[in-house]
């Protein structure tokens, strides 16, 4: 098996909580900060679709000071076991397809362009690295998850 954990189906990997540690660097200035919480992956309530809500919560600290943080996402299943990654208001962010345990995703969002990789490494343990460009912004964050449940 090469360097990547192939995965099949990606809703069916993700499913359930994970552990998740941030670094957050900005390459323009030197700062960097942290992030540490909890991924939940839980199936869409009934009407919303098939797929998964990913609710993240936890600590940020930036430059000394350490706030509550949280976002939400919603991966829709997308065909042959792909997913259709959308922010909660419905708008899409990227696509995500792991049957290789490696992909690529752009995001362009204004003048910034986001370049996510994402990467698994056996059935516990991915990780995503988002490089983001723009003319206010250089930006790389890196987020390892290892499953809880």
């Amino acid at each position: 098996m090469g360097e990547f954990w192939p995965v099949p189906d990606v809703l069916a990997y993700l499913g359930g909580t994970w552990r998740a540690e941030r670094v957050v660097r900005d390459l323009a200035s030197g700062d960097d900060g942290r992030f540490t919480g909890t991924v939940v992956f839980e199936p869409l309530e009934d009407g919303e679709g098939d797929g998964l809500l990913q609710r993240e919560s936890g600590d940020f600290t930036w430059r000394g000071v350490t706030r509550p943080a949280e976002r939400t996402l919603r991966f829709l299943s997308g065909p042959e076991g792909t997913a259709d990654v959308r922010f909660a208001d419905g708008r899409f962010f990227h696509g995500l397809d792991l049957r290789s345990g490696r992909h690529i995703a752009d995001h362009p969002c204004s003048a910034d362009l986001y370049r996510g990789e994402f990467t698994v490494r056996d059935a516990n343990h991915w990780r995503a690295v988002w490089r983001v460009r723009g003319p206010a912004k250089d930006l790389e964050l890196v987020t390892d998850y290892a499953r809880v449940k």
